[in-house]
């Protein structure tokens, strides 16, 4: 189920990120990224020593990426020297299911789809950015995305807001699950929304 649960990460994140399709290769799925601080990100759904180090023996290019629902210090000396740990996170999953939305006084909602991905922003008065979210939908499931809240609008139920409008979201869509990959900062958000976690997520970057 934990590798399931990757699988349908990796393709909504792929539609969130504008990416190409997840590739399936020997050791799970490789997506080119692209991106300025990622290259391209190898995720193992079935993590054994010899075929990773056969892997990282393979990549020369920094800020490729290795993600796996494991502790890092299962994959950890696995690695040679060059390889640095990403911040713990946390794979997680809900069933999906309409969420009240209450806008706090001063900011107002906005939504707008493109290319399978829904994009909510939390806008003041003014107009300036105060948080967002997006929603990468993929049949029926997708992948909760990119959820942030300006450090002046914290602590004022923001980031609630944008996970409950993106579940009426992807509950008009018919997804039946949700999925993401949890920060420390936002594993308690989601928690207290309904989400469980089922595996840890370990990460690695080759900095050579």
């Amino acid at each position: 189920m934990t590798a399931d649960l990757m699988h349908r990460w990796a393709e909504g994140w792929s539609v969130s990120r504008g990416t190409e399709a997840p590739v399936p290769t020997r050791w799970g799925l490789r997506i080119e990224v692209g991106a300025e601080n990622q290259l391209r990100r190898h995720l193992l759904l079935d993590p054994q020593e010899q075929g990773v180090r056969e892997l990282v023996a393979s990549i020369d290019e920094p800020l490729t990426w290795l993600k796996s629902h494991v502790e890092p210090s299962e994959l950890a000396p696995w690695l040679p020297a060059g390889w640095a740990e990403d911040e713990p996170g946390w794979l997680m999953a809900v069933d999906v299911a309409p969420a009240a939305v209450a806008v706090p006084d001063g900011y107002r909602l906005t939504s707008e789809s493109r290319d399978g991905t829904t994009y909510v922003r939390i806008l003041t008065s003014d107009g300036a950015l105060a948080a967002r979210g997006q929603y990468g939908y993929v049949g029926d499931h997708g992948t909760v995305d990119q959820i942030s809240t300006e450090p002046d609008h914290r602590r004022r139920g923001l980031g609630s807001v944008v996970m409950n409008a993106l579940a009426n979201k992807a509950y008009e869509l018919g997804a039946s699950t949700s999925v993401l990959g949890a920060t420390i900062e936002g594993r308690a958000l989601y928690e207290s929304l309904g989400w469980k976690v089922h595996a840890p997520l370990a990460g690695f970057v080759y900095k050579r």
